[in-house]
């Protein structure tokens, strides 16, 4: 059909040739998600303490990061800057109100420098599914001269990352005549 790529497939033995490349591709070439590598990171770690529970939380957030960096490009998702040290990895639907898939979803979270975090965890800014800026009305003239440098920002953001965002909306008051 238009607009569709595939291979039409002869007989059995064609599909199970197609069948083992697909199996081989899922179980050996495709990195690990962020949920399945924190599930093997800590299935055997107990969580009866709270020093065990924070064991398991650093363990969450270095793979949140990490996932994060890649996902990012190793940049903040706004203004490109690279410094490690001035980049945070944030989570849009906050860490304690999130599931422990959600707590390492790659699209809960931005990799942003660290002015922006603060403006975007202090619901001073937010962003609309498809990634424009939306400013709240506490934040200084100054601040925003500051932060867009008198330029459009836009998050380039994917669907996964639209629930999170609508929730970050909500909890700070961005309302739709707002936005």
């Amino acid at each position: 059909m238009p607009g569709h790529t595939g291979r039409l497939l002869g007989n059995l033995s064609d599909l199970g040739e197609a069948l083992g490349r697909v199996f081989k591709l899922v179980t050996e070439e495709l990195p690990t998600s962020a949920f399945q590598e924190y599930l093997d990171a800590t299935h055997d770690l107990p969580a009866s303490t709270e020093a065990e529970q924070m064991a398991i939380a650093r363990t969450a957030q270095g793979i949140f990061r990490r996932h994060l960096d890649v996902y990012w490009n190793r940049a903040c998702a706004i203004t490109g800057v690279r410094d490690r040290e001035l980049l945070r990895a944030s989570h849009i639907k906050p860490w304690a109100v999130s599931s422990d898939y959600e707590r390492v979803d790659v699209h809960n979270g931005l990799l942003l420098s660290a002015l922006w975090d603060a403006a975007f965890d202090q619901g001073l800014v937010s962003f609309s599914d498809e990634g424009r800026l939306f400013v709240n009305p506490k934040l200084s003239e100054r601040a925003i001269a500051v932060l867009t440098e008198g330029r459009p920002i836009t998050v380039s953001v994917s669907a996964g990352h639209a629930p999170y965002l609508k929730e970050h909306r909500v909890r700070h008051g961005f309302t739709p005549l707002s936005c």
